[in-house]
Protein backbone atom coordinates (compact mmCIF):
# COMPACT_ATOMS: atom_id res chain seq x y z
CA UNK A 1 0.00 0.00 0.00
CA UNK A 2 0.97 3.38 -0.54
CA UNK A 3 2.31 6.20 2.00
CA UNK A 4 -0.07 8.85 3.03
CA UNK A 5 2.50 11.01 1.09
CA UNK A 6 2.16 8.83 -1.72
CA UNK A 7 -1.56 9.10 -1.78
CA UNK A 8 -1.55 12.73 -1.64
CA UNK A 9 1.07 13.56 -4.42
CA UNK A 10 -0.99 11.10 -6.79
CA UNK A 11 -4.36 12.80 -6.18
CA UNK A 12 -2.69 16.45 -6.49
CA UNK A 13 -1.17 14.93 -9.91
CA UNK A 14 -4.77 14.39 -10.45
CA UNK A 15 -6.34 17.28 -9.45
CA UNK A 16 -3.56 18.80 -11.22
CA UNK A 17 -4.08 17.24 -14.98
CA UNK A 18 -8.27 17.91 -14.73
CA UNK A 19 -8.62 21.41 -12.61
CA UNK A 20 -10.45 23.12 -15.17
CA UNK A 21 -12.75 20.78 -16.18
CA UNK A 22 -13.53 18.89 -12.65
CA UNK A 23 -15.42 20.27 -9.79
CA UNK A 24 -18.34 19.08 -7.48
CA UNK A 25 -18.99 15.45 -8.80
CA UNK A 26 -22.29 15.56 -7.35
CA UNK A 27 -24.70 17.27 -6.07
CA UNK A 28 -24.89 17.50 -1.49
CA UNK A 29 -27.37 17.69 0.66
CA UNK A 30 -28.40 18.32 3.95
CA UNK A 31 -30.63 16.88 6.05
CA UNK A 32 -32.85 19.26 4.43
CA UNK A 33 -35.58 18.20 1.76
CA UNK A 34 -35.23 20.96 -0.37
CA UNK A 35 -33.04 24.09 -0.97
CA UNK A 36 -33.04 26.89 -3.43
CA UNK A 37 -35.00 27.17 -6.34
CA UNK A 38 -33.08 26.30 -9.84
CA UNK A 39 -32.61 29.52 -11.54
CA UNK A 40 -35.82 28.86 -14.12
CA UNK A 41 -39.01 27.30 -12.69
CA UNK A 42 -41.14 27.67 -15.36
CA UNK A 43 -40.76 23.91 -16.27
CA UNK A 44 -40.61 22.71 -12.30
CA UNK A 45 -42.57 20.05 -12.13
CA UNK A 46 -45.12 19.80 -9.22
CA UNK A 47 -46.86 16.62 -7.86
CA UNK A 48 -50.30 16.31 -9.86
CA UNK A 49 -53.97 15.82 -8.14
CA UNK A 50 -54.72 13.47 -11.07
CA UNK A 51 -52.85 10.50 -11.97
CA UNK A 52 -51.48 10.42 -15.46
CA UNK A 53 -52.98 8.10 -18.12
CA UNK A 54 -51.12 5.57 -20.34
CA UNK A 55 -52.75 3.17 -22.88
CA UNK A 56 -50.36 1.43 -24.24
CA UNK A 57 -50.72 -2.57 -23.37
CA UNK A 58 -52.75 -3.35 -26.75
CA UNK A 59 -49.29 -2.39 -28.44
CA UNK A 60 -47.39 -5.24 -29.87
CA UNK A 61 -43.87 -6.46 -28.73
CA UNK A 62 -41.89 -8.97 -29.19
CA UNK A 63 -41.79 -9.94 -25.93
CA UNK A 64 -44.69 -10.52 -23.38
CA UNK A 65 -43.20 -7.25 -22.17
CA UNK A 66 -45.37 -4.13 -22.09
CA UNK A 67 -43.74 -2.41 -19.35
CA UNK A 68 -40.20 -1.73 -19.48
CA UNK A 69 -38.76 0.24 -15.98
CA UNK A 70 -35.55 1.39 -15.85
CA UNK A 71 -34.70 2.36 -11.37
CA UNK A 72 -31.56 3.59 -11.35
CA UNK A 73 -29.74 4.76 -8.07
CA UNK A 74 -26.46 6.36 -7.23
CA UNK A 75 -22.66 5.28 -7.24
CA UNK A 76 -21.97 2.07 -6.29
CA UNK A 77 -19.20 -0.77 -8.13
CA UNK A 78 -20.28 -4.18 -8.84
CA UNK A 79 -17.13 -5.37 -6.20
CA UNK A 80 -18.42 -2.90 -3.65
CA UNK A 81 -22.09 -3.99 -3.40
CA UNK A 82 -21.75 -7.95 -4.80
CA UNK A 83 -18.24 -8.97 -4.20
CA UNK A 84 -19.00 -11.96 -2.20
CA UNK A 85 -22.13 -12.94 -3.91
CA UNK A 86 -21.81 -16.71 -4.69
CA UNK A 87 -21.16 -17.77 -8.32
CA UNK A 88 -20.57 -13.94 -9.29
CA UNK A 89 -17.35 -12.59 -9.89
CA UNK A 90 -16.53 -10.66 -7.34
CA UNK A 91 -13.36 -10.13 -4.79
CA UNK A 92 -12.88 -9.57 -1.45
CA UNK A 93 -9.19 -8.70 -2.21
CA UNK A 94 -8.51 -5.62 -4.48
CA UNK A 95 -5.56 -4.12 -5.98
CA UNK A 96 -3.79 -1.03 -4.46
CA UNK A 97 -0.86 0.45 -6.67
CA UNK A 98 0.13 -2.82 -8.01
CA UNK A 99 -0.04 -4.50 -3.81
CA UNK A 100 -3.03 -6.34 -2.56
CA UNK A 101 -5.26 -4.69 -0.36
CA UNK A 102 -8.42 -6.60 1.54
CA UNK A 103 -11.62 -4.83 0.73
CA UNK A 104 -12.74 -4.33 4.33
CA UNK A 105 -16.37 -4.78 5.49
CA UNK A 106 -18.34 -1.11 5.29
CA UNK A 107 -21.02 -1.12 8.21
CA UNK A 108 -21.73 2.45 8.10
CA UNK A 109 -24.90 3.20 6.30
CA UNK A 110 -23.97 6.88 5.68
CA UNK A 111 -20.44 7.61 4.31
CA UNK A 112 -18.52 10.71 2.60
CA UNK A 113 -18.93 11.16 -0.73
CA UNK A 114 -15.80 9.52 -2.37
CA UNK A 115 -14.03 10.79 -5.53
CA UNK A 116 -15.73 9.98 -9.02
CA UNK A 117 -14.77 12.58 -11.82
CA UNK A 118 -14.13 11.79 -14.88
CA UNK A 119 -9.86 12.43 -14.26
CA UNK A 120 -10.36 10.62 -10.83
CA UNK A 121 -11.56 7.67 -13.12
CA UNK A 122 -8.65 7.51 -15.53
CA UNK A 123 -6.34 7.44 -12.26
CA UNK A 124 -8.90 4.32 -10.99
CA UNK A 125 -8.70 2.96 -14.06
CA UNK A 126 -4.53 3.59 -14.24
CA UNK A 127 -3.97 1.94 -17.95
CA UNK A 128 -6.22 -0.76 -17.07
CA UNK A 129 -4.14 -1.90 -14.05
CA UNK A 130 -7.38 -1.30 -12.06
CA UNK A 131 -5.58 0.29 -9.14
CA UNK A 132 -5.35 4.00 -8.92
CA UNK A 133 -8.84 4.22 -6.54
CA UNK A 134 -6.38 5.46 -3.45
CA UNK A 135 -6.42 8.82 -4.50
CA UNK A 136 -6.77 11.19 -0.94
CA UNK A 137 -8.23 10.05 2.82
CA UNK A 138 -11.47 9.90 1.75
CA UNK A 139 -10.93 7.09 -1.21
CA UNK A 140 -8.08 5.66 1.27
CA UNK A 141 -10.83 5.00 4.08
CA UNK A 142 -13.71 4.18 1.98
CA UNK A 143 -12.57 3.27 -1.78
CA UNK A 144 -11.69 -0.16 -0.99
CA UNK A 145 -14.80 -0.89 1.16
CA UNK A 146 -17.66 -3.42 0.16
CA UNK A 147 -21.14 -4.37 1.33
CA UNK A 148 -22.16 -7.80 2.50
CA UNK A 149 -25.49 -9.41 2.62
CA UNK A 150 -26.47 -8.12 5.85
CA UNK A 151 -25.83 -4.59 4.81
CA UNK A 152 -28.52 -5.29 1.85
CA UNK A 153 -30.93 -7.59 2.27
CA UNK A 154 -33.63 -6.40 -0.18
CA UNK A 155 -30.63 -6.11 -2.99
CA UNK A 156 -29.05 -9.06 -1.73
CA UNK A 157 -32.41 -10.44 -1.98
CA UNK A 158 -33.42 -9.78 -5.54
CA UNK A 159 -29.91 -10.37 -6.76
CA UNK A 160 -30.55 -14.26 -5.00
CA UNK A 161 -34.01 -15.08 -6.67
CA UNK A 162 -33.67 -13.14 -9.99
CA UNK A 163 -30.79 -12.44 -11.99
CA UNK A 164 -27.80 -10.43 -11.52
CA UNK A 165 -25.64 -9.34 -14.29
CA UNK A 166 -22.02 -9.40 -13.17
CA UNK A 167 -20.52 -7.98 -16.29
CA UNK A 168 -22.76 -4.50 -16.51
CA UNK A 169 -20.77 -1.59 -17.20
CA UNK A 170 -21.80 1.63 -16.75
CA UNK A 171 -21.64 3.60 -20.50
CA UNK A 172 -19.46 5.89 -19.68
CA UNK A 173 -15.81 6.08 -17.90
CA UNK A 174 -17.02 8.97 -15.60
CA UNK A 175 -19.44 10.53 -13.35
CA UNK A 176 -23.40 10.93 -13.53
CA UNK A 177 -23.94 13.37 -16.10
CA UNK A 178 -22.58 11.81 -19.00
CA UNK A 179 -23.95 7.88 -17.92
CA UNK A 180 -27.93 9.71 -17.47
CA UNK A 181 -27.35 11.06 -20.70
CA UNK A 182 -26.58 7.63 -22.45
CA UNK A 183 -29.57 5.95 -20.62
CA UNK A 184 -32.09 8.10 -23.38
CA UNK A 185 -30.08 8.90 -25.61
CA UNK A 186 -26.79 6.61 -26.86
CA UNK A 187 -24.40 9.49 -26.21
CA UNK A 188 -23.61 11.90 -24.25
CA UNK A 189 -23.41 15.11 -26.30
CA UNK A 190 -19.56 14.51 -25.71
CA UNK A 191 -19.66 15.35 -22.23
CA UNK A 192 -16.86 12.82 -19.98
CA UNK A 193 -17.56 14.82 -17.01
CA UNK A 194 -20.03 16.64 -15.12
CA UNK A 195 -20.77 20.13 -15.22
CA UNK A 196 -18.74 23.09 -14.08
CA UNK A 197 -20.26 24.16 -10.92
CA UNK A 198 -17.84 26.17 -8.80
CA UNK A 199 -18.77 29.36 -9.54
CA UNK A 200 -22.95 28.49 -9.26
CA UNK A 201 -23.19 27.87 -5.36
CA UNK A 202 -26.88 26.60 -4.66
CA UNK A 203 -27.66 25.22 -8.51
CA UNK A 204 -29.73 22.45 -8.30
CA UNK A 205 -29.65 21.77 -12.18
CA UNK A 206 -26.98 20.35 -15.00
CA UNK A 207 -29.87 21.15 -17.41
CA UNK A 208 -31.42 23.50 -19.61
CA UNK A 209 -32.26 25.63 -17.00
CA UNK A 210 -28.27 26.20 -15.83
CA UNK A 211 -27.14 29.29 -14.91
CA UNK A 212 -25.43 31.17 -17.29
CA UNK A 213 -22.01 30.62 -15.33
CA UNK A 214 -22.45 26.60 -15.19
CA UNK A 215 -21.10 25.26 -18.35
CA UNK A 216 -20.18 21.46 -19.19
CA UNK A 217 -17.08 20.36 -21.48
CA UNK A 218 -17.69 18.82 -24.49
CA UNK A 219 -15.41 16.88 -27.12
CA UNK A 220 -16.58 16.10 -30.79
CA UNK A 221 -15.69 13.76 -33.15
CA UNK A 222 -12.40 15.57 -34.61
CA UNK A 223 -11.22 15.69 -30.62
CA UNK A 224 -11.72 19.75 -30.26
CA UNK A 225 -13.18 20.57 -26.72
CA UNK A 226 -15.06 23.08 -25.66
CA UNK A 227 -17.38 24.73 -22.87
CA UNK A 228 -20.95 24.76 -23.75
CA UNK A 229 -24.47 24.91 -21.66
CA UNK A 230 -25.55 21.78 -20.37
CA UNK A 231 -28.45 22.10 -22.90
CA UNK A 232 -28.31 19.96 -26.03
CA UNK A 233 -30.50 19.27 -29.60
CA UNK A 234 -29.62 15.31 -29.95
CA UNK A 235 -31.79 12.55 -30.75
CA UNK A 236 -33.15 10.84 -28.11
CA UNK A 237 -35.27 7.94 -27.23
CA UNK A 238 -37.98 10.45 -26.60
CA UNK A 239 -37.89 11.03 -30.79
CA UNK A 240 -38.93 6.98 -31.39
CA UNK A 241 -40.79 6.81 -28.82
CA UNK A 242 -43.00 9.50 -29.74
CA UNK A 243 -43.05 8.55 -33.21
CA UNK A 244 -44.53 5.35 -32.36
CA UNK A 245 -46.98 6.54 -29.97
CA UNK A 246 -45.99 4.90 -27.09
CA UNK A 247 -46.50 5.79 -23.68
CA UNK A 248 -43.49 7.12 -21.54
CA UNK A 249 -42.90 8.50 -18.43
CA UNK A 250 -39.64 9.96 -16.38
CA UNK A 251 -39.63 10.79 -12.62
CA UNK A 252 -37.21 12.62 -10.96
CA UNK A 253 -36.78 15.04 -8.44
CA UNK A 254 -37.97 18.49 -8.84
CA UNK A 255 -36.52 21.37 -9.48
CA UNK A 256 -35.80 22.58 -6.34
CA UNK A 257 -35.05 19.25 -4.81
CA UNK A 258 -31.26 17.54 -4.48
CA UNK A 259 -31.32 14.63 -7.23
CA UNK A 260 -32.95 16.92 -10.05
CA UNK A 261 -29.06 16.99 -11.60
CA UNK A 262 -30.07 13.46 -12.68
CA UNK A 263 -33.07 14.59 -14.37
CA UNK A 264 -31.25 13.76 -17.61
CA UNK A 265 -34.40 14.78 -20.24
CA UNK A 266 -33.28 18.52 -18.57
CA UNK A 267 -30.67 18.84 -20.56
CA UNK A 268 -32.70 17.72 -24.15
CA UNK A 269 -34.01 21.29 -25.55
CA UNK A 270 -36.35 20.03 -27.31
CA UNK A 271 -38.39 18.04 -24.67
CA UNK A 272 -37.44 20.48 -21.95
CA UNK A 273 -38.99 23.62 -23.79
CA UNK A 274 -41.49 21.47 -25.67
CA UNK A 275 -44.92 19.89 -24.65
CA UNK A 276 -42.99 16.87 -23.77
CA UNK A 277 -42.19 18.03 -19.87
CA UNK A 278 -44.58 18.76 -19.13
CA UNK A 279 -47.01 16.06 -20.50
CA UNK A 280 -44.40 13.33 -19.29
CA UNK A 281 -41.37 14.11 -16.70
CA UNK A 282 -43.20 13.53 -13.22
CA UNK A 283 -42.19 14.35 -9.84
CA UNK A 284 -40.79 11.02 -8.29
CA UNK A 285 -42.66 11.71 -5.28
CA UNK A 286 -45.98 10.66 -6.91
CA UNK A 287 -44.06 7.32 -8.99
CA UNK A 288 -45.70 5.18 -6.35
CA UNK A 289 -49.47 6.96 -6.05
CA UNK A 290 -49.33 6.55 -10.10
CA UNK A 291 -47.96 3.24 -10.01
CA UNK A 292 -50.44 1.93 -7.09
CA UNK A 293 -53.50 3.52 -9.05
CA UNK A 294 -52.42 1.38 -12.17
CA UNK A 295 -51.02 3.60 -13.86
CA UNK A 296 -47.91 2.69 -15.64
CA UNK A 297 -46.44 3.73 -18.59
CA UNK A 298 -44.64 1.41 -21.27
CA UNK A 299 -41.25 2.97 -20.55
CA UNK A 300 -40.19 4.49 -17.47
CA UNK A 301 -37.75 5.94 -16.26
CA UNK A 302 -37.42 6.20 -12.30
CA UNK A 303 -34.56 8.63 -10.39
CA UNK A 304 -34.53 8.73 -6.80
CA UNK A 305 -34.21 12.06 -4.79
CA UNK A 306 -30.89 12.38 -3.74
CA UNK A 307 -31.61 12.04 -0.04
CA UNK A 308 -32.97 8.32 -1.04
CA UNK A 309 -30.24 7.40 -4.12
CA UNK A 310 -27.79 5.55 -2.17
CA UNK A 311 -25.27 7.86 -3.24
CA UNK A 312 -22.56 8.60 -0.36
CA UNK A 313 -23.84 11.38 1.44
CA UNK A 314 -26.92 9.92 1.97
CA UNK A 315 -28.31 6.63 3.94
CA UNK A 316 -27.65 3.59 2.20
CA UNK A 317 -30.75 1.88 3.91
CA UNK A 318 -33.35 4.58 3.49
CA UNK A 319 -32.40 4.51 -0.51
CA UNK A 320 -32.55 0.71 -0.72
CA UNK A 321 -35.96 0.81 1.55
CA UNK A 322 -37.12 3.55 -1.23
CA UNK A 323 -36.30 1.43 -3.85
CA UNK A 324 -38.15 -1.43 -2.05
CA UNK A 325 -41.10 0.48 -1.75
CA UNK A 326 -40.74 1.36 -5.48
CA UNK A 327 -40.49 -2.26 -6.66
CA UNK A 328 -43.29 -3.77 -4.12
CA UNK A 329 -45.64 -1.47 -5.75
CA UNK A 330 -44.99 -2.51 -9.36
CA UNK A 331 -45.42 -6.21 -7.87
CA UNK A 332 -48.61 -4.91 -6.55
CA UNK A 333 -49.75 -3.62 -9.54
CA UNK A 334 -52.05 -4.95 -12.50
CA UNK A 335 -49.04 -4.03 -14.60
CA UNK A 336 -46.26 -6.43 -12.85
CA UNK A 337 -47.39 -9.78 -15.10
CA UNK A 338 -46.34 -8.09 -18.20
CA UNK A 339 -43.20 -5.97 -16.75
CA UNK A 340 -39.21 -5.90 -17.29
CA UNK A 341 -37.44 -3.72 -14.50
CA UNK A 342 -33.93 -2.89 -15.22
CA UNK A 343 -32.52 -2.09 -11.32
CA UNK A 344 -29.32 -0.35 -11.55
CA UNK A 345 -26.46 2.11 -10.51
CA UNK A 346 -25.80 5.06 -12.31
CA UNK A 347 -21.60 4.88 -11.94
CA UNK A 348 -19.09 2.97 -9.75
CA UNK A 349 -18.89 6.25 -7.27
CA UNK A 350 -15.22 6.16 -6.97
CA UNK A 351 -15.62 2.46 -5.21
CA UNK A 352 -12.89 -0.20 -6.24
CA UNK A 353 -14.02 -2.89 -9.07
CA UNK A 354 -11.11 -5.17 -10.66
CA UNK A 355 -12.87 -6.01 -13.72
CA UNK A 356 -11.23 -3.99 -16.32
CA UNK A 357 -14.22 -2.41 -18.21
CA UNK A 358 -13.87 -3.06 -22.02
CA UNK A 359 -13.00 0.05 -24.08
CA UNK A 360 -15.38 0.56 -27.06
CA UNK A 361 -14.68 4.28 -28.20
CA UNK A 362 -13.58 7.34 -26.68
CA UNK A 363 -15.99 7.49 -23.68
CA UNK A 364 -16.43 3.96 -22.31
CA UNK A 365 -17.77 1.16 -21.23
CA UNK A 366 -17.56 2.98 -17.45
CA UNK A 367 -16.59 0.81 -14.44
CA UNK A 368 -18.90 -2.62 -13.46
CA UNK A 369 -22.13 -1.41 -11.74
CA UNK A 370 -24.53 -3.88 -10.70
CA UNK A 371 -27.86 -5.10 -12.59
CA UNK A 372 -30.62 -7.25 -10.80
CA UNK A 373 -33.59 -7.96 -14.08
CA UNK A 374 -36.73 -8.38 -11.72
CA UNK A 375 -39.62 -9.73 -14.00
CA UNK A 376 -42.17 -12.83 -13.88
CA UNK A 377 -40.15 -13.57 -17.01
CA UNK A 378 -36.45 -12.98 -15.39
CA UNK A 379 -34.21 -16.14 -15.11
CA UNK A 380 -34.60 -17.06 -11.70
CA UNK A 381 -31.58 -17.48 -9.20
CA UNK A 382 -29.27 -16.98 -12.79
CA UNK A 383 -25.97 -14.68 -12.71
CA UNK A 384 -25.62 -13.68 -16.33
CA UNK A 385 -21.86 -13.23 -16.95
CA UNK A 386 -22.50 -11.92 -20.57
CA UNK A 387 -21.63 -8.28 -20.91
CA UNK A 388 -24.14 -5.56 -21.20
CA UNK A 389 -23.89 -1.84 -20.06
CA UNK A 390 -26.38 1.12 -19.87
CA UNK A 391 -27.04 1.10 -24.11
CA UNK A 392 -28.11 -2.30 -23.68
CA UNK A 393 -31.42 -1.13 -21.72
CA UNK A 394 -32.24 0.99 -24.60
CA UNK A 395 -31.29 -1.79 -27.02
CA UNK A 396 -34.12 -3.81 -25.10
CA UNK A 397 -36.53 -1.26 -25.55
CA UNK A 398 -35.76 -0.66 -29.72
CA UNK A 399 -36.06 -4.41 -29.92
CA UNK A 400 -39.30 -5.32 -28.07
CA UNK A 401 -41.09 -2.03 -29.71
CA UNK A 402 -39.20 -2.61 -32.81
CA UNK A 403 -37.47 1.03 -33.00
CA UNK A 404 -35.07 2.40 -34.98
CA UNK A 405 -31.34 3.01 -33.12
CA UNK A 406 -30.18 6.30 -31.96
CA UNK A 407 -26.11 5.82 -32.19
CA UNK A 408 -23.79 3.29 -33.05
CA UNK A 409 -23.38 2.21 -29.28
CA UNK A 410 -27.32 0.93 -28.80
CA UNK A 411 -26.96 -0.17 -32.18
CA UNK A 412 -24.24 -2.61 -31.04
CA UNK A 413 -24.81 -3.01 -27.31
CA UNK A 414 -25.26 -6.56 -26.14
CA UNK A 415 -28.70 -7.56 -25.23
CA UNK A 416 -30.19 -8.11 -22.28
CA UNK A 417 -32.65 -11.22 -23.63
CA UNK A 418 -30.53 -13.63 -21.96
CA UNK A 419 -31.58 -12.13 -18.42
CA UNK A 420 -35.24 -14.14 -19.57
CA UNK A 421 -36.56 -17.25 -20.30
CA UNK A 422 -39.84 -16.39 -22.02
CA UNK A 423 -40.79 -19.69 -22.08
CA UNK A 424 -41.25 -20.39 -18.32
CA UNK A 425 -44.37 -20.08 -16.14
CA UNK A 426 -44.44 -16.50 -14.98
CA UNK A 427 -43.20 -16.16 -11.63
CA UNK A 428 -45.45 -14.63 -8.49
CA UNK A 429 -44.30 -10.97 -7.49
CA UNK A 430 -42.65 -11.44 -3.93
CA UNK A 431 -43.06 -7.74 -2.14
CA UNK A 432 -40.23 -7.82 0.42
CA UNK A 433 -40.76 -5.51 4.01
CA UNK A 434 -38.96 -2.57 4.10
CA UNK A 435 -35.49 -2.49 6.76
CA UNK A 436 -36.23 -1.74 10.49
CA UNK A 437 -32.39 -1.52 11.20
CA UNK A 438 -32.10 2.03 9.20
CA UNK A 439 -30.32 4.64 11.67
CA UNK A 440 -29.17 8.04 11.30
CA UNK A 441 -30.90 11.00 9.61
CA UNK A 442 -34.36 9.49 9.12
CA UNK A 443 -35.72 11.21 4.99
CA UNK A 444 -39.65 10.79 4.44
CA UNK A 445 -40.32 7.98 1.96
CA UNK A 446 -43.59 9.75 0.12
CA UNK A 447 -46.22 7.18 -0.30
Amino acid sequence: MRSSFDRRSRRSTALALGALIVLAACTTASTSDTTGASPSDSNASIVQNQVPVFPGDDLQTKWPIKHVVILMQENRSFDHMFGTFPGADGVSVGLDDGQRRPLTHLTAQRIPDVPHCWVCATTDYNHGKMDGFNQDPISDKYAYTQLHRSDEPNYWSWAANYTLADHFFSAERGPSYANHLYTISGQSAGAHDNPSRHKVLGSLTWGCDSPPKEKVRVVDEHGHASWVRPCFDIPTIEDRLREARIPWSYYSATSTQPGYVWSAFSSIKPVFYGNAWKRHVFPVDQVTRDIGAGSLASVSWIMPRFQLSDHPGSNFCYGENWATQVINTLMKSPSWKSTAVFLTWDEWGGFYDHVKPPTVDHFGYGFRVPLIVLSPYAKQGYVDHRTGEFDSMLKFIEDNWGLDPLTSRDANAPSLANAFDFSQTPTKPDPLPLRTDCHGPKWTITS
